[in-house]
């Protein structure tokens, strides 16, 4: 499908999303690569053979523990 040179990577290459745009539609939130790939603006993927590659969404952090106080310093 690629016709640049050099070619863009392949749908099943690891770095598929560095393939250049060939249609883009931001008010619709996605972008058809010129390797078949359908980005999605939340880095979700249809890849040419119908596989979905799920959203990259970072790791749930907990909050920081905040320690106790113990009232004010100078009541003694």
């Amino acid at each position: 499908m690629c016709q640049h040179k050099p070619l863009c990577p392949p749908a099943e290459a690891a770095d598929r999303e560095a393939a250049r745009p060939v249609a883009y539609h931001p008010e619709q939130g996605w972008s058809l690569l010129c390797n078949g790939v359908l980005l999605f603006e939340d880095t979700g993927e249809l890849l040419p053979d119908g596989r979905v590659i799920e959203p990259c969404r970072p790791a749930r952090v907990p909050p920081a523990a905040v320690p106790a106080t113990s009232g004010s310093a100078g009541g003694r």
